[in-house]
């Protein structure tokens, strides 16, 4: 029957699952479900109502790190997650980092008032709001951007010398940031960005980002504020 996943496309989480899925060469089919206002089935899918979950056949499964995971012992190869059992944990570390550490703060603090309230809840964007998204990202993103600075150093990628969920889930959650007209500065960050800039060039990422710039792209819109 294959593999059937739900949740909304401007979703980091729905995102991340997404590239997964498409660094895998795996088909799919894809179904926006809004977790504010869902379809009735979708708690037997999703028991806690969030974004996203997954159909295998009739099996379901929510969560996007069991996703990757369990999606990681069904198509071992290409591997995403290193052999190594301490690279293997910094992988982890590193999607967890993102999960719990900065999207949250990003979500709450940048996207939902520059990009969500204005396009999905009509809310106005006033340079009052745009002034306190960027005093978020000043003094909540900025360090924890200098922590993955560090952590990327001269590497192409975060973990093992090697593409893994880590570099995926760093990639998808700036992705959102990028709508809101947020990025890590090169002269402060330039191997972040770079790293960010290879990453959303590559097929996976670049048509996401396509699919979601209308009407999630919100960058000229906020730069004229």
């Amino acid at each position: 029957m294959g593999y059937k996943l739900f949740g909304a496309n401007v979703s980091p989480f729905v995102r991340k699952c997404r590239a997964y899925l498409a660094e895998k060469g795996l088909a799919y089919e894809h179904e926006s479900v809004n977790p504010y206002q869902p379809p009735s089935f979708y708690r037997q899918v999703s028991p806690l109502g969030r974004i996203p979950a997954l159909l295998d056949g009739d099996r379901p499964l929510a969560d996007s790190t069991a996703i990757c995971l369990y999606l990681e012992r069904c198509h071992p190869t290409p591997a995403l997650y290193p052999t190594d059992p301490y690279a293997y944990a910094q992988a982890l570390w590193i999607e967890e980092y993102m999960d719990s550490g900065l999207l949250p703060i990003a979500g709450a603090g940048v996207f939902r008032p520059l990009v969500l309230g204005p396009v999905a809840m009509n809310q106005p964007l006033t340079k009052d709001i745009k002034e306190t998204a960027l005093e978020v990202v000043e003094n909540q993103i900025a360090p924890m951007w200098d922590y993955l600075e560090r952590y990327l150093g001269g590497n192409e990628f975060f973990v093992g010398g090697m593409l893994s969920i880590a570099d995926i889930a760093v990639a998808s959650g700036h992705v959102s940031l990028w709508h809101a007209g947020v990025d890590p500065d090169t002269g402060h960050w330039p191997k972040l960005a770079a790293f960010l800039g290879r990453m959303w060039a590559r097929p996976s990422f670049a048509a996401l980002i396509a699919e979601e710039q209308t009407p999630w792209n919100r960058r000229e819109a906020i730069a004229r504020i």
